[in-house]
């Protein structure tokens, strides 16, 4: 294997692998910072208020994003990665 094409596989999937994690980031900062506002305007510093609705807005938008996660990695793995294996 040439290492042009190593590089350029490993670069495809490092973007692939970020554009897959960008919703489930993005919700998480997003209710974070909900949250954290919301325990500063009432002085409520309770651990379990920041993880419990942080953790179920993750798992919404997981599961709303499952379809685009499992589409973009198929179509990396039978495009590229499965014709660097088979030699083609």
């Amino acid at each position: 294997m040439d290492a042009f094409v190593f590089y350029d596989t490993l670069r495809e999937g490092l973007w692939i692998a970020v554009s897959i994690s960008f919703p489930i980031l993005a919700v998480a900062l997003v209710t974070g910072l909900a949250v954290g506002l919301l325990q500063a305007l009432t002085s409520v510093q309770e651990m379990t208020l920041t993880f419990v609705p942080k953790l179920a807005a993750i798992v919404v938008v997981f599961w709303g994003a499952m379809g685009f996660m499992s589409e973009t990695l198929i179509s990396f793995f039978t495009g590229r990665i499965v014709p660097l294996v088979a030699g083609v």
